[in-house]
C-alpha cells in the first residue's frame, strides 16, 4: 500500500500585519537586505511586519517585504534570519500606558534574570537587547494593525529542510547579504551608550 504524501499545512494561526511605532517617534523597519532600524515614514512598505503567534503571548516578527524574521542572539544583538529559529521568538507584553514591549524568550541577564528587549534609540538605531530597559521609551512600541491574516505555523522542521539545502548559519545572513555583521553589532553597541534614554 502506497503512503500518501502529506498535504501542505494550511494556514491556521491568526496574526496581524502591523506597523510597530516606537515611543521614540520611529516606525520599526526592515530593509530588503535585512537591516533593522527606525523610519519616520509611516507609509513605507518596509515598516510592515507580520506578527505571528508562536506560543502564549509569544510572537515571531517577520518583515513583510524582506520575508525575514527578527532574531536576537546570545550577546543581545539583533539580526535577521530567513529561517525560523528559537532566537526568533519574542514575548509580547503590555506595559504601562498600553505600550507593548518585546523581549527575547531565550536570553536574559545571568545574574539578575532581567529580560533583553527589542529597542530603538532616540536616533532610530536598533539597540543591543541587554542594554534596553523596559521602563525606558526605547523599548515601548504601539502596534498599528493594518489587517488580520492567517499564517502557517513556523516550524523547526522547515528549518532542518532549509539548513540541509544550504550549509550557511542563520546568524550569518546579514553578512552574506552584503552588510557586515560586525558593523551592525558595533552600531548597536554605539547606540546603547546612553542606556536607551
Amino acid at each position: 500500500m502506497e503512503g500518501k504524501e502529506k498535504a501542505p499545512a494550511e494556514p491556521q494561526l491568526k496574526g496581524i500585519v502591523t506597523r510597530l511605532f516606537s515611543e521614540q517617534g520611529f516606525y520599526l523597519q526592515m530593509q530588503p537586505d535585512g537591516t533593522i532600524s527606525g523610519n519616520k515614514d509611516e507609509n513605507s512598505d518596509y515598516t510592515l511586519f507580520n506578527l505571528i503567534p508562536v506560543g502564549l503571548r509569544v510572537v515571531a516578527i517577520q518583515g513583510v517585504k524582506a520575508g525575514l524574521y527578527v532574531a536576537m542572539n546570545a550577546e543581545g544583538f539583533l539580526y535577521t534570519s530567513d529561517v525560523f529559529t528559537a532566537e526568533c521568538k519574542f514575548k509580547e507584553s503590555v506595559f504601562e500606558n498600553y505600550y507593548v514591549i518585546y523581549s527575547s524568550t531565550l536570553y536574559r541577564q545571568h545574574e539578575s534574570g532581567r529580560a533583553w528587549f527589542l529597542g530603538l534609540n532616540k536616533d532610530g538605531v536598533i539597540m543591543k537587547g541587554n542594554r534596553v530597559k523596559k521602563t525606558k521609551p526605547c523599548s515601548h512600541f504601539v502596534p498599528r494593525p493594518i489587517e488580520v491574516c492567517m499564517y502557517k505555523e513556523p516550524s523547526l522542521h522547515e528549518l532542518e529542510e532549509k539548513l540541509q539545502k544550504s550549509s550557511r548559519s542563520p546568524t550569518m545572513n546579514s553578512e552574506e547579504r552584503g552588510g557586515s555583521l560586525e558593523g551592525q553589532q558595533q552600531q548597536q553597541e554605539d547606540s546603547t551608550v546612553q542606556d536607551g534614554s
